[in-house]
């Protein structure tokens, strides 16, 4: 009866969650709903908060379940982090960086990333706890290929001390999670301290990569970027551009905000972008979602920026924290937006006869190729576009991808 309750408790903070993620619709009028494009509004906005409401939940999981084993464990995360993940709005189909793997439509990847990890330092802290060593460790040429070098796997095991680990233990059957539950917890809250000082540790980095007197172009408003900027403002003295990111108009408050920091800021109109391309020394750009092709998800806009600095030769620079690398492909669309706003902000009701007249998509998104990125900065260093494949198998487990 006590185990049924304790479900029942950890499946409620599951549900909750999942009512928050759940897009909701909104229908503006028929002419809307004619041409297929919706508006929604979430509860949780943004990768970062979206990650750290889906480790709240997950610690509760895990501190109330009952298991006897770590397959049992790892079922109930996989059963959470699934339901969570479906709550997900959808968007474009995209398919899974392994072979044998379903297509997924999620649009906010970050929830099923930080349920990757945390399975992740799960299962390390156990085999560190059993004495366990991982099959996949010992290194051959095909894996150094495959994987990389093992620089790391993960963080440091919390589970130091030998603990007296009972697997189906038919006279203590809540001996194995009382052993390693303080293990377990200890691991997702260095997934926690990770996400909190995440805009930090990309910006400790801002000076080597900004210089004195350079002129940087970003368009809309990330918060990375912006905290990256502030930090090498501190010591360097630059000058940003901002594209206003129409129709959204993001921009405005990204250059209001570099201005009181004191950083000499021009806001544009994005149809300028390429116009001004020629006197920008680098480009820096937030992003959505890192997929594993090397490729980025990122504010509309993305995608003619990073064109435009190509054709220039002017270096692109993404700013994101690890938890947006996500082990999928962009595999049927070269140009494809991953989410859709309203169409109104482009073309209003109060045109009259124009609506009837046009189809008005409004994308949210821009797929921007690896090819037009030169490097993204993370909290765990530089990285090319080409390397993001071998953090993906640093950071998540083969039998996690698909939750």
């Amino acid at each position: 009866m006590s185990g049924d309750v304790q479900t029942d408790a950890y499946q409620r903070n599951v549900e909750a969650l999942v009512s928050k993620l759940r897009r909701r619709y909104r229908f503006m009028s028929p002419e809307v709903l004619t041409a297929g494009l919706i508006t929604h509004l979430r509860q949780i906005v943004g990768s970062r908060r979206a990650a750290l409401e889906t480790l709240v939940v997950l610690r509760q999981v895990v501190t109330k379940a009952r298991f006897s084993n770590i397959e049992q464990l790892v079922e109930i995360i996989h059963g959470a982090g699934r339901r969570l993940v479906e709550a997900q709005p959808k968007g474009t189909s995209l398919t899974v960086a392994f072979p044998g793997r379903h297509n997924m439509d999620s649009t906010e990847f970050s929830v099923g990333n930080t349920v990757r990890k945390v399975l992740h330092h799960i299962r390390e802290e156990y085999r560190t706890a059993a004495k366990k060593v991982p099959e996949d460790t010992a290194l051959s040429i095909s894996k150094l290929v495959y994987q990389g070098q093992p620089r790391r796997r993960g963080m440091a095991p919390k589970s130091e001390t030998d603990v007296d680990l009972k697997e189906d233990d038919l006279d203590d059957t809540d001996s194995f999670s009382r052993n390693l539950k303080p293990v377990f917890m200890e691991a997702i809250q260095d997934v926690f301290d990770e996400l909190e000082t995440v805009y930090d540790s990309i910006s400790k980095s801002a000076k080597d990569h900004i210089h004195s007197d350079e002129i940087i172009l970003t368009i809309g408003q990330s918060t990375t970027v912006e905290n990256f900027l502030k930090a090498a403002a501190h010591y360097r003295n630059f000058t940003v551009i901002v594209a206003e990111t129409g129709p959204t108009y993001q921009g405005h408050r990204m250059a209001q905000s570099l201005s009181e920091a004191g950083i000499s800021t021009f806001l544009v109109p994005d149809s300028s972008i390429y116009a001004i391309m020629s006197r920008v020394n680098k480009v820096i750009l937030g992003a959505h979602a890192i997929i594993a092709n090397g490729g980025m998800f990122a504010v509309t806009g993305s995608l003619l920026a990073a064109t435009a600095a190509q054709a220039h030769s002017t270096p692109v620079v993404v700013c994101a924290g690890q938890f947006k690398i996500t082990p999928l492909w962009n595999l049927y669309q070269d140009y494809s937006a991953l989410d859709f706003s309203d169409p109104s902000n482009v073309l209003g009701f109060e045109e009259g006869d124009l609506v009837d007249k046009a189809d008005v998509i409004n994308p949210y998104y821009d797929y921007v190729g690896p090819d037009l990125v030169y490097a993204y900065i993370t909290n765990d260093g530089d990285h090319p576009p080409t390397s993001i494949y071998r953090l993906i198998k640093e950071t998540y487990n083969d039998e996690d991808i698909e939750l």
